[in-house]
This record gives structure tokens, sequence and C-alpha cells, in this order.
């Protein structure tokens, strides 16, 4: 099982404060440091000093860490054009070096983030995602020396020279995410390496993983060429007190965190990892709220980080 850092900068988080935690997650074995990509904080939570936007403070981290993978969980199909898209995350791909990036790349869905900086909001966004999968791995996977073309109801590219080329080979790898019962297995049987639950239920989890597998299967695809994930909000602490005292920071309730995140001491988290392993998960996101508290991620990798090796 991968265990991967997650991080809600929009939260309230300057640049020196993600590269602090994702060179911490680096040091201690983790196997990523992926972050959210909103520009508008959640909640009754101030924000400050104001949002990072995602694909910018990567390409820092991509010079700035030397192993660790980076990637967003996930990217919202309003925020960027596909074609300028693709040219940013095979940039930082190119600065991380072959391996280490990985785009993921959802609908979106927070309204007030769109209005609050002028971002167009549709209601096609589902349609927009498909055509800019279609563009993104149409853009990477064209060969050298050739053009890219594409024509559809969104989006129109004429004679794109297709550069630049990720450094990853084939090209960094693509999650997809998501509730849906038909489309969203589709278009991850046709262009994801890795599916993952954001905060669902573990019943929902196993739902899901199972309609994508059928989806893999239909799809012609070996059933090992998918991952399966989920992130969860993480809570670990020696004993009760540190529980409590870890939950309150973050605006939680450990009973709360206990039934639907991933929380307790470490022995209830290893336990419970395990129950997803058994429903096929590789890899859990573990949503970091608290980003000064580096004592966190220590304790989880020596005691639970640790065990799962």
């Amino acid at each position: 099982m991968d265990l991967r850092i997650f991080t809600e900068p929009q939260l309230g988080a300057t640049y020196d404060t993600l590269l602090t935690v994702a060179k911490a997650s680096e040091e201690l074995g983790f196997d990523a440091f992926f972050r959210s990509d909103h520009y508008l904080t959640m909640g009754d939570v101030s924000g400050l000093p104001g949002p990072t936007d995602a694909w910018t403070s990567l390409a820092g981290l991509a010079r700035e860490t030397k192993s660790i993978k980076l990637g967003t969980l996930v990217s919202p199909v309003t925020f960027r054009l596909p074609g300028p898209l693709a040219i940013q995350v095979a940039q930082v791909d190119a600065m991380a070096g072959p391996g280490r990036v990985e785009l993921g790349l959802g609908t979106g869905w927070f309204a007030a983030e769109h209005a609050a900086y002028g971002i167009p909001f549709p209601e096609k966004r589902f349609d927009l995602l498909e055509e800019q999968l279609q563009i993104i791995t149409g853009l990477w996977n064209t060969p050298d020396g050739e053009s890219y073309t594409f024509k559809g109801e969104h989006y129109t590219l004429t004679d794109s020279p297709a550069l630049p080329k990720p450094a990853s080979t084939p090209h960094p790898p693509i999650i997809l995410g998501g509730g849906g019962p038909k489309r969203t297995p589709r278009l991850a049987a046709t262009y994801a390496s890795e599916f993952n639950t954001s905060f669902q239920s573990f019943k929902d989890s196993e739902r899901l993983f199972g309609t994508v597998r059928d989806a893999v299967a239909a799809n012609g695809r070996r059933a090992d060429s998918m991952v399966y994930s989920a992130a969860l909000t993480t809570c670990v602490g020696r004993d009760e007190a540190e529980i409590t005292r870890r939950a309150a920071a973050i605006g939680k309730a450990p009973a709360e965190l206990r039934e639907a995140g991933l929380a307790g001491t470490p022995s209830e988290v290893v336990d419970k990892i395990g129950r997803y392993t058994g429903i096929g998960a590789q890899r859990l996101y573990l949503q970091i709220i608290d980003l000064d508290d580096l004592d966190h991620l220590e304790l989880i990798a020596s005691e639970v980080l640790r065990q799962l090796k």
C-alpha cells in the first residue's frame, strides 16, 4: 500500500509551508506529495495569506525536491484550457524528471471560487472533461514531427506541433475519480492509470472500484493496468488525548474522523488500511489539514508506514 500526503493549501498555506511539508514527506518515505487545486477557502477558515496556484507551486517543488512524486487531486477542467495545461504539466514533468509528476483531472464543483476570480462555470463540465482528456493525451501521444488537430463541441486545435513532450514515458499518469455509475468508469478505463475515490464511505469505495474494474475489462485492458486509490482525512495519535487534540485542531470530532476518515491510534489506522487493501485499494491519500504539525507526519511514518513496508 502506497501512502501519499495530500494537502489543501486553499485553507491557508504559503509556498514555503508546502515546501517544508513536501520535503518532510520525501525524507520520511511517503510515496508522493499531492495538493488540491482550489482558489478559495471553504467553511469558517480565513484561507490567509490566500491561494497558491497548483501547477505554479508544483513547478517550484519539482526543482526543490529530489524523488517524491508530485501531483494534483484534482485540477478542475474549468481553470485551464487543455492545450496550455498539457504544456504546463509536461514542463513540470521535465523540471521534476521522469516518473515524478501525475495529473489528477476533474470537472470542478466549487461555484463560489469561479465567481470570486471571474472563471466561467458552465453546466456541461463533464463534456469539458472528456474533451480535455482527448486533447491532452492526443497532444502527448502525437509522434515527434507530426501535428495534432482536434475539433469538438468545446475546443478546437488546428495543426498543433504538440510540444513540448513530457519527460515521462509514455506520459504522466492521469488520475480520475467520481461517483458516476457509467460515464466516469468509461472515462477512467479509456484514459486513466488510476481511479480515486475521494472522501467516499468504505462501502461506496468498494462499489465504485467494482464499476471501474468492469469498465476496464470491457475496454480490453489488463486488470492490473489500473491502480485503485482513496483519499481520507487523516488524524493519528499515540493515545486518545493526542487524537482528540489533533481532531480539535482541524475542527473535527474523533468519532467522526474514525467513521469517515483514517483516524485513531497507529494500530487502529493500520487495521483500517488493511480493510482498504481487502477491497483492492493500492494507494491512500492522507489528507493532512494542519500543515504545521510535522510531528503528525513523523508519527505516521514511524508507526504506520513502517508496518506497511
